[in-house]
């Protein structure tokens, strides 16, 4: 199975019906496949190919999802990249893969303009909002007459179907590369434990450029759901508004979003009786807000997951082991291995503390062109030949394997369901005149999962305040990584052999 069969396969069986809601828009399947082969037609004319690069900057949106199956209809390889990135991570990522074509909108122009003329490789940039061609600009093409479009016949499924980027602990942002094998086989698991079908109703107002909302649209497409498409995530109201509207039956969500949502007041009179399936990853929830989600939705099932980009999901808590062990993300999904390891690597038994392995199909192929860090996370297994993920977070287990997560092994802070490279937002801040040296880490937060903090040595004379760090970050970052909070100190702590010492600041 390729990932984009099944949306091709609905599209055929169910032309009339309404595939995705966004805002106004209601688009049919038939529709969403005329709107898939006009655009790739119009690559395959520039030039696109069977392994090509080909980025996705792109808000969620009906042309989302249009980019990607037009991407994967031609072979080439899709990368989402978050509508919040700044030029220079855009154009990092833009020659780093030697990307073919930016798929993007005209109201990101400040963004993919500054990127596209650093970025040479990018021979064709696709532009929806516009039209007509100016040089390598092109406006996004309309449905006409393109028929069924032009489509890789040679592909298989160890053909890579997608990179997406992961911040890494250099601060330079690392493409986990996935083929269409690793995609079906976590889609496949997936779909095994939630039980989705072609009669749901899924709403997303997360962000697809990240595997969690990504997969809702694979899914929700290729099963031949209705997928509800929300971006007012700014005004939770809107968010809700849209759950009773359209009858929403699967919500997926993160603390962040669940928490903003509960503090709606008056949300109690929204019918929200359709809602049958409720999902929450990034960071486990608060008891309260738990406590508080299942007062308001006693008919659905609540699912705790674990997961990384590296293999989109790792472990989910049935709906029924919520009162025994609130705390817990579960066990392993079906069609794959989890265990814990020591610090040699040896298998643990159940009740102990380690790092967390995974084993199975839906596992990465490596980061595009970084071998060193690719060993780090990819390492020997059992079987001569296969390699097993080393997720680099602590978990333990209770007597019966069930997992709690303790802390993650490096130093990524994981806020708002992002996962922030400390040294990333250290090199923005160092950037600040005045700015001598600097450390950011993560604390807990009961919204944020946590919160990005920095502390902030200045140079001799200089006078900085918490808003002019913040204020810094903002126009340089995605503004989940900006500091939530700054100090400044007149000293670091530091390790014997000069470095500064993080675990006393958090």
């Amino acid at each position: 199975m390729l990932l984009h069969e099944a949306f091709e396969a609905t599209c055929e069986r169910l032309p009339g019906k309404t595939a995705i809601i966004c805002g106004r828009e209601r688009v049919s399947y038939g529709e969403l496949a005329a709107r898939v082969a006009a655009l790739a037609a119009l690559l395959h004319e520039r030039g696109v190919e069977r392994g090509d690069r080909v980025a996705l900057f792109l808000e969620s949106s009906v042309e989302f999802a249009v980019a990607v199956h037009a991407v994967l209809r031609l072979g080439a390889v899709f990368m989402p990249v978050s509508a919040l990135t700044k030029a220079d991570k855009l154009a990092y990522i833009l020659v780093d893969t030697r990307c073919k074509a930016l798929l993007t909108q005209a109201h990101l122009r400040p963004v993919w303009d500054d990127a596209l003329q650093r970025s040479p490789c990018v021979s064709s940039c696709v532009v929806a909002g516009e039209s007509g061609q100016d040089g390598r600009l092109l406006g996004w093409p309309a449905p006409g007459s393109a028929g069924a479009g032009p489509r890789c016949r040679e592909l298989i499924d160890q053909d890579l179907a997608a990179i997406i980027h992961t911040s890494g602990t250099t601060g330079l942002p690392k493409g986990a590369m996935l083929s269409h094998l690793n995609m079906c086989s976590a889609w496949n698991s997936v779909q095994a434990y939630l039980g989705l079908h072609e009669d749901d109703v899924i709403g997303l107002a997360l962000p697809p450029a990240f595997s969690y909302g990504l997969y809702h649209v694979l899914m929700a497409l290729g099963l031949g759901a209705t997928l509800v498409l929300e971006r007012s995530v700014a005004f939770p109201i809107k968010v809700v508004e849209s759950l009773v509207r359209e009858r929403v039956t699967v919500f997926p969500g993160v603390p962040t979003l669940y928490a903003a949502l509960l503090e709606l007041s008056g949300i109690e009179g929204h019918d929200l009786s359709a809602l049958r399936i409720v999902t929450n990853a990034a960071a486990a929830l608060p008891d309260v807000h738990l406590q508080r989600l299942r007062e308001l939705l006693p008919q659905a099932q609540l699912f705790s997951m674990y997961g990384m980009t590296e293999c989109k999901r790792i472990s989910y808590l049935p709906p029924e082991q919520l009162d025994l062990r609130p705390t817990s993300v579960g066990r392993g999904m079906p069609n794959q291995e989890c265990w814990l390891v020591d610090e040699a690597g040896q298998r643990l038994p159940n009740g102990s503390t380690g790092e967390l392995v995974v084993r199975g199909s839906h596992v990465m192929r490596g980061y595009w062109e970084k071998p060193a860090e690719t060993a780090q996370r990819l390492k020997p297994g059992a079987v001569p030949g296969e390699r097993i993920l080393h997720t680099g977070d602590t978990f333990r287990t209770d007597a019966e394997g069930w997992l709690y997560f303790v802390a993650r092994s490096d130093d990524i802070i994981k806020t708002r369901g992002e996962k922030v490279a400390p040294r990333e937002v250290e090199n923005a801040i160092q950037a600040l005149s005045g700015v001598l040296e600097c450390a950011v880490v993560g604390v807990p937060d009961e919204r944020l999962g946590q919160a990005v903090k920095a502390f902030v040595k200045v140079k001799p004379g200089a006078v900085l305040a918490e808003r002019d760090v913040i204020r810094h970050c903002l126009a340089r970052l995605e503004s989940y990584m900006a500091p939530k909070s700054v100090v400044f100190v007149e000293h670091l702590p530091r390790t014997d052999s000069g470095k500064i010492r993080k675990t006393g600041l958090q």
